[in-house]
């Protein structure tokens, strides 16, 4: 894959066709915080209330369509220096490499776009090998499984 047709930006309510295809994939939301979204309608209104109003989500763009995406979420109060991160790719982009380049490029904004941020953290399903091998590739470290809290996950972290 060239690197040149991949980029992260804002999600824009015009990606809401390119959105559904992968969006509404079962394969791609099974370990999502949200089920898959079944009719445009749907998608535009996951777009204009949750995707497009959050402080730092990005799309994953192949030559600017949108192909999935990369979401920070950043704690609040005393915990405002740690985030989480999270990414999903349409299947048919899965193993090409397409998501670490992705990582890369927001690793290389996000610590500059959330100033109090200092550690970010990815919680990755411990059967999800490829997910973990993307945070690894762009340098999180293993901290392995979160025992009492979540046993089917392994925490990584930047930072």
């Amino acid at each position: 894959m060239d690197p040149s047709r991949i980029s992260i930006r804002p999600f824009k309510l015009s990606d809401v066709d390119d959105f559904l295809k992968w969006a509404g994939d079962d394969k791609v939301t099974w370990n999502l915080r949200w089920n898959s979204i079944t009719s445009k309608e749907e998608a535009l209104e996951h777009l204009e209330k949750v995707a497009i109003p959050h402080p730092w989500r990005r799309s994953i763009c192949l030559d600017d369509s949108s192909i999935g995406y990369i979401s920070v979420w950043q704690y609040s109060g005393d915990d405002k220096c740690r985030a989480n991160i999270g990414y999903a790719l349409a299947t048919e982009y899965w193993g090409q490499g397409i998501t670490t380049i992705a990582m890369k490029l927001a690793l290389s904004t996000v610590f500059d776009d959330l100033s109090d941020l200092g550690r970010l953290e990815a919680f990755v399903e411990v059967h999800n090998k490829g997910s973990q091998r993307v945070a690894e590739k762009v340098g999180f470290l293993r901290e392995g499984p979160i025992k009492n809290f979540y046993p089917s996950v392994q925490a990584f972290r930047c930072r």
